[in-house]
């Protein structure tokens, strides 16, 4: 598939999405990972007259691929395609005077049209320039990124983003190997890694090298910090009612989705012995499942990406917040 293929891309949980989303007919509604258009499609299929839907994405080929397929929907309502960040969500809000949200949609991750472009730099089993980028007018590419950053910093990425057990031998041979020439090309990151892992890494059932690809991935594209940073803004920006809707593919991005959505349904941070609440937290809501929803066997044989996706939804309740006392963490009130 080369960079002028089409961006196809099969929207994963979408039937669950779609009810986890409670869509209102008339509501404001942003996918903040738009990718080939499936899932907004499905929403904007679904709103009427007055409805609204924005749909973002920092990928410019996945934003045109987008537009392809909702300007093919037989609806009433407006739509707007958005080249930004789902971590801007209050920038673009404002931009737009939109004052709430009725449900917010995230698929978390690289898409399968990313991968099967080998000019992307995505893919460990397709030739192509170590890129990564997400979003390709900005930015540094894998390999610039790899050319310059510490051996020590580099093992902690592998470690913390990859899960990578070897994460200390691979970050030492990337760094002996680019004083002998540049590490430009997938493939020859990939063998490089391979070679690296003892025999018996090599014979298991996933390629050696995709937890390295996959936190490098994460490193370049930033891809924590733009969802703390969307976790810390999302729940003041929705209407009463409004549901949140996270997909995630890794523990890593949905330990912080579920850790997030329990700390909004709790609420107060206050020791147990206070009598009254002095940290001014309220219940912002309720996650709906405690353990999210995942694909079922015909979806997965269908879509081998959705094996690894889970589900995370909240509700926002109709009682205000105050923002500035979830800025509070939980030990900075306690010390106090």
């Amino acid at each position: 598939m080369s960079k002028d293929s089409d961006f196809h891309h099969i929207p994963v949980l979408f039937a669950e999405c779609m009810e986890a989303l409670a869509i209102r007919k008339n509501g404001v509604y942003l996918d903040g990972t738009a990718g080939g258009g499936g899932h907004s499609a499905g929403i904007l299929e679904r709103l009427g007259r007055e409805g609204r839907l924005l749909s973002l994405d920092r990928d410019e080929m996945a934003l045109e691929a987008a537009e392809k397929k909702l300007r093919g929907c037989k609806t009433e309502a407006r739509f707007d395609l958005i080249h930004r960040t789902f971590s801007q969500v209050d920038k673009v809000l404002e931009e737009r005077k939109i004052e709430g949200l009725d449900g917010v949609l995230l698929d978390l991750g690289v898409s399968s049209a990313q991968l099967d472009i080998a000019e992307r730099g995505f893919s460990y089993m397709k030739d192509g320039a170590l890129d990564m980028r997400m979003n390709q007018a900005k930015g540094e590419t894998a390999a610039e990124w790899l050319a310059q950053v510490s051996e020590d910093t580099l093992a902690f990425v592998l470690r913390a983003y990859g899960e990578e057990r070897y994460a200390g031998r691979i970050a030492h041979a990337i760094c002996r190997e680019r004083e002998i020439k540049a590490i430009t090309q997938t493939t020859q990151l990939a063998e490089l890694i391979c070679r690296t892992m003892p025999p018996s890494s090599r014979r298991e059932k996933q390629h050696p090298a995709k937890r390295s690809f996959q936190a490098i991935r994460i490193a370049v594209n930033h891809e924590l910090d733009e969802l703390e940073t969307f976790l810390e803004k999302i729940p003041f920006l929705m209407n009463p009612q409004g549901r949140i809707a996270v997909i995630s593919f890794h523990s890593l991005e949905d330990r912080r989705v579920k850790t997030k959505m329990r700390e909004w349904e709790k609420g107060c941070i206050c020791p147990s012995d206070l009598p009254l609440c002095c940290c001014g937290r309220s219940s912002l809501g309720k996650a709906l499942g405690r353990k999210g929803l995942v694909a079922g066997p015909e979806e997965c044989a269908r879509n081998p990406r959705s094996r690894s996706a889970r589900l995370r939804v909240f509700e926002r309740n109709a009682q205000s917040a105050d923002p500035a006392a979830w800025k509070v963490e939980t030990e900075q009130f306690v010390r106090e």
